[in-house]
């Protein structure tokens, strides 16, 4: 069993903020630091503030230590595979080697659109996320990296100096269809268990997919995993688990803020979202407990939060996360 880690995920408006939150997530003991990678923000409107990606984890790379970077995930369709690659690699050494390589096959057409990226069928961005992949690792552990694909080719991709990591960062792909699993069963030493975003939208702002994927779903697609993993030649304990939730917390057994999350996520009872994969909500020892249930039941071990307010992360840090230090 891997053990209990914990990160945030951040959608700061500027680069100051970033900086700062990613001092606070060091200071409070968090494992990681994740932001998104879009052009538009799913949270928000195509006005709306949106950093780019890896250069927001540089900003806070150097001011931080500790703390390990996690992009919750980079479209590895946003950047050519060798250009890809030379960013990582440089983040990784800017970092000092506190990089996890979080990615995905991109799934909000209209940002792709909007700034004249091609958007194939999911069939079609899975096919480039695993050859992305293939490039990615020869560019960080060949001395003359090449690779030829459907879609890709590198011949000669000089990645010089190399990541930090050796032999690479750790790789985290997003997702949860049998399509990205099957990449994750053979590539991945993380993996990122969401809902399904093939309709256009994240599980914050689809609550049918939210709803559906309950508990029985993940550990489903989780026996998924670890079936192709075996299949693969691959112990499934080598696969961190991980998910991305939702963090509300309240001294208050019966506080309406919590209530009102639950229902504007589409669950039917703020019980039922308590069980839901995506979301830890209650008291701090309501929140313990369900920690370690999920742990147990899952093997889930790495959360990585959305924090819902101030009064949470505070809670969380002092009542919650010291139990499983």
């Amino acid at each position: 069993m891997h053990k209990v880690k914990f990160g945030v995920f951040i959608l700061p408006a500027d680069m100051a903020a970033a900086k700062t939150a990613a001092r606070r997530a060091e200071s409070d003991g968090f494992f990681s630091i994740s932001v998104n990678d879009h052009f538009y923000s799913p949270l928000g409107t195509a006005q709306s503030p949106q950093l780019e990606c890896f250069t927001a984890l540089t900003a806070m790379a150097g001011v931080t230590s500790k703390i390990r970077l996690a992009p919750a995930v980079a479209a590895a369709s946003f950047r050519t595979p060798p250009m890809l690659g030379k960013i990582i690699s440089s983040v990784d050494l800017a970092s000092e080697g506190r990089l996890i390589v979080g990615l995905g096959a991109g799934w909000q057409p209209t940002e792709y659109h909007a700034h004249n990226y091609p958007f194939p069928p999911l069939a079609v961005r899975l096919e480039q996320l695993d050859e992305t992949i293939q490039v990615l690792k020869a560019m960080w552990t060949q001395a003359e990296p090449t690779y030829r694909g459907k879609h890709f080719y590198v011949e000669k991709a000089y990645n010089n100096p190399r990541p930090w990591q050796q032999p690479h960062p750790p790789l985290m792909l997003g997702g949860s269809g049998t399509g990205l699993l099957k990449i994750a069963a053979r590539e991945a030493t993380i993996l990122n268990i969401i809902p399904p975003t093939g309709n256009g939208k994240d599980f914050v702002n689809d609550p049918v997919a939210t709803v559906r994927f309950d508990m029985a779903t993940l550990k489903q697609r989780i026996a998924v995993l670890h079936k192709l993993m075996r299949e693969a030649g691959r112990d499934p304990a080598e696969m961190e688990l991980g998910g991305l939730l939702l963090l509300g917390l309240s001294r208050k057994a019966n506080d309406p803020a919590l209530r009102d999350m639950a229902s504007r996520l589409g669950f039917p009872s703020y019980e039922s979202a308590q069980a839901a994969p995506v979301a830890i909500l209650g008291t701090p020892d309501e929140a313990k407990r369900e920690i370690h249930k999920r742990v147990k039941e899952t093997g889930v071990t790495y959360f990585m939060f959305v924090v819902s307010s101030e009064e949470t992360q505070a809670l969380f840090v002092k009542e919650v996360m010291p139990e499983f230090l």
